[in-house]
């Protein structure tokens, strides 16, 4: 059979020589959790094949079994490339969910906690040219309240807003030949007005000085260029980039970047990616891209596909539901309850398109020690992971937790901004979505009043409110606002958007049974048309709001409350939905900032 995702899993950090591993492997599932036991991680031949990247519980691998699997094992041989054994040999995961165990001709060289961040094996020591086995196994216990879980179902059936689970491999898995000294990862910042990008390395393996190299590329030409010596793990380069082009949903310019290592006898290591001069960042009430006020357009995506579950079936389905968000007027997503895979990133970055960086919490238990540990732990990973996307305008680390003050979910939220503001200094955050705020940069709410009347009225005053909070340095009863939020922190003048609204529930079989969606349906089409246009004009035009996003782009499984169906087919002709939402938003009739350093 052919490779499935055969396309690079990572773009913003590309070598020439690898190797796809998806395709065909022996599977098990591993009811009674003995396999380790039993020594099942080699010499041991596996009843069924599953197709990779596909998890089993997806029609694409091939199992489609959708009942809860505590345990499954993967298993399969690889031959590698003579030249490989000069060097090093990476084995990478794109995701396997969520502990995870890997063995290479019956040796375990890895172990990963996290089921939406990638991890890679240096199985140097053990590879050899031909017949390496290779050995996956994956526990998964979702209702165990230690790990995170995003929307994935903790009953059998999926129901509500909780969809199919996902055990095991669901991203690419793939091989990488690196030198004996290599290129492990860098982080990008920029300044666009300036032009200039700050870069710093981190290198693997390192004996001795060697030389720097960071090349930045408009089309094929060079355009700016920094060298420098390397001589400990990690350093930093600056390039100034003449005439600098900004990137932004009207023009999603990037540039290629190429990162080598040099030494006496040429290059060691080079890595290909890109970069986009961007700005966002607040002003008072107001969100600015590129200094400009922008009104957010969002849509929420829950990245979920009925033949892949949470893999998608291609990377063409990537840039597609990017491409049908722009099509109804939306600039970007909130990419609900999940890690979304590098590769719709990537299509992000290049068409332009704004996303809100979520964390899949749901599922984890506060109240317990190690659950707090396994979600820090995989949080880092997810900004160490996105860091250099231009897409990513804030991070969102939790979704409507609701509790008092004086709860230990507050200290803990508050820790997690601390870090993420640590980690990443470059974008806004959000503690948590929707109904209790802590430390946060943007408030946030969610109302699925269904009523426009009653939807405008819970917002008509938030301006008198806001300046109340802002002079008096009170907290905001906002539940005179909107029934759906209360807040412990005092409002400081942030941006506030309504993150959640709409969820109009309409399908185009009315005889659908089972569906679901928030409020009454509309009878008709005109009827859904004059509702969605009513809500979303009535934030369009209030002052005081920067933004929306709406539930959601398409429906999921039970959920039926989609702009398009499951399969992508427009419920409502796109260039009506379009019309509605390029509407001129009030708040952005400020125009631009006078800020002196920009």
């Amino acid at each position: 059979m052919e490779i499935p995702r055969p396309e690079y899993p990572r773009p913003d950090f590309e070598r020439s020589d690898w190797i796809n591993l998806n395709g065909i492997w022996q599977f098990e599932i591993d009811a009674s959790k003995s396999g380790v036991e039993k020594g099942w991680f080699t010499g041991k031949d596996f009843s069924k094949t599953i197709v990779v990247p596909f998890p089993p519980e997806s029609p694409l691998s091939g199992i489609n079994n959708k009942d809860f699997m505590s345990s499954v094992w993967y298993r399969r041989f690889f031959d590698i490339p003579d030249k490989w054994l000069d060097g090093r040999v990476l084995l990478n995961f794109g995701a396997v969910d969520y502990e995870t165990a890997v063995w290479v001709n019956g040796q375990q060289f890895c172990f990963h906690k996290g089921g939406y961040t990638p991890f890679t094996c240096d199985i140097s020591e053990v590879v050899k040219i031909k017949d390496n086995e290779l050995v996956v196994c994956a526990k998964d216990e979702c209702r165990s309240g230690l790990q995170p879980t995003g929307k994935q179902s903790h009953r059998l059936q999926s129901y509500s807003c909780l969809y199919t689970r996902v055990t095991g491999i669901w991203q690419t898995v793939w091989l990488e030949y690196v030198p004996r000294v290599y290129i492990a990862s860098f982080h990008l910042t920029t300044d666009p007005y300036s032009g200039r990008i700050f870069i710093r390395v981190v290198a693997k393996g390192q004996r001795g000085r060697c030389n720097l190299s960071v090349t930045a590329y408009d089309g094929d030409e060079g355009v700016a260029e920094a060298n420098g010596s390397f001589y400990k793990s990690s350093s930093e380069l600056m390039l100034s980039v003449p005439h600098p082009r900004l990137w932004s949903p009207e023009d999603p310019h990037l540039s290629k970047l190429k990162v080598q290592l040099i030494d006496e006898n040429g290059f060691i290591d080079s890595v290909k990616s890109y970069f986009g001069l961007r700005d966002a960042h607040l002003d008072g009430n107001r969100l600015l891209l590129n200094n400009e006020t922008r009104f957010l357009r969002t849509v929420l995506d829950q990245g979920y596909y009925a033949e892949g579950i949470y893999t998608a079936p291609s990377d063409e389905s990537f840039k597609r539901d990017i491409e049908i968000s722009k099509a109804m007027g939306f600039d970007g997503a909130r990419l609900h309850q999940k890690v979304f895979d590098p590769r719709f990133l990537y299509w992000a970055d290049r068409l332009g398109y704004l996303v809100v960086g979520e964390f899949p919490d749901w599922g984890v238990d506060l109240f317990k020690s190690p659950a707090r540990e396994s979600f820090l732990d995989e949080w880092v990973e997810v900004i160490e992971r996105d860091f250099n996307h231009p897409c990513i305008i804030m991070w969102l680390p939790f979704n409507e937790k609701i509790f008092n003050i004086g709860d230990p979910h507050a200290d803990f939220i508050r820790r997690i901004v601390k870090l993420t503001k640590i980690l990443d200094p470059t974008r806004p955050i959000i503690d948590s979505s929707g109904y209790t705020h802590v430390e946060t940069d943007i408030y946030d709410l969610h109302d699925y009043e269904q009523n426009a009347e009653v939807f405008r009225d819970h917002y008509a005053e938030l301006g008198a409110l806001c300046e109340k909070a802002s002079s008096q340095s009170i907290t905001i009863d906002w539940r005179t606002a909107s029934p759906n939020l209360q807040i412990n922190k005092p409002y400081k003048g942030q941006p506030i958007i309504v993150s959640e609204y709409g969820g109009i529930w309409w399908h185009l079989d009315d005889a659908e049974k089972g569906s679901w969606g928030y409020g009454e349906r509309p009878k008709t089409l005109e009827e859904l048309i004059e509702r969605y246009k009513s809500l979303t004009g009535s934030l369009l035009s209030n002052p005081d709001i920067a933004g929306f996003c709406y539930t959601q782009l398409y429906d999921v499984e039970q959920e039926t409350n989609g702009l398009y169906t499951y399969d992508r087919r427009p419920k409502v002709k796109p260039e009506v939905i379009c019309k509605i939402n390029k509407q001129a938003a009030m708040i952005e009739k400020h125009g631009k900032t006078q800020e002196s350093n920009h």
